[in-house]
């Protein structure tokens, strides 16, 4: 499958900033995201801002529902999906709750994404599920003291002995280093924040080089 990059992020100016660049698939959000971007959780402002991230020509925008059960979660879910058929995968927790709701939307043909997935044995509900995504948080991962890294390289084994299509879509990424390394051990989805989308194009050799090559132009 081919490289998938998503913008992590619910600020509209990040996303004025980085998806005319064209290197990302989608953007994905959360409610916690939406109120570090000072935005409303809410359907009436999702609806705004799914207009405006899709304008930009992405194929995906990930929404997160909100409920108390798996009733709430699947009635927020299907609400968030209407704002824009066929483009927006719905967010649920690995919990009960989410995998019971989860399996209906499943079964009615509409993407999801599970997310806060933290131990290799969750990408199991996501394949038994035929869920789109799951999220593992490699920083929040390694935060307990764990490999981060090969602990999502294990999850992407474990889906690739099954033959599962769900995609790993890789969370809480910290340095461009940690992207190179999962590609290269076969992982091909990740979602990046502005500030490490920042980070692939900082290289001072390639500045300097760019730097070189506007003033021979200029001569």
């Amino acid at each position: 499958m081919a490289l998938r990059l998503f913008l992590d992020s619910a600020d509209p100016q990040a996303w004025q900033q980085w998806l005319p660049t064209g290197l990302f698939h989608g953007v994905t959000t959360n409610p916690s995201l939406l109120r570090r971007a000072d935005q409303a959780c809410s359907l009436s402002q999702l609806a705004r801002l799914s207009q405006l991230a899709l304008d930009h020509g992405i194929a995906e925008l990930h929404l997160q529902a909100w409920g108390a059960d798996a009733a709430e979660l699947l009635h927020c879910a299907r609400s968030l999906a209407a704002l824009a058929p066929g483009r927006i995968a719905v967010k649920l927790p690995v919990t009960r709750q989410g995998a019971a709701a989860a399996r209906t939307l499943c079964d009615e043909g509409l993407p999801v994404t599970l997310t806060a997935c933290y131990d290799a044995h969750q990408v199991l509900i996501a394949a038994a599920l035929r869920a789109a995504y799951i999220a593992p948080y490699l920083g929040r991962i390694s935060d307990q003291g764990r490999d981060g890294v090969a602990e999502v390289i294990a999850m992407q084994r474990s889906l690739d002995g099954l033959g599962s299509t769900v995609r790993l879509l890789v969370a809480s990424l910290r340095q461009p280093q940690q992207l190179t390394h999962l590609s290269g051990a076969g992982l091909n989805t990740f979602t990046i924040s502005p500030a490490l989308a920042e980070a692939l194009f900082d290289c001072d050799a390639t500045a300097a080089a760019s730097a070189q090559f506007e003033r021979d132009a200029r001569r």
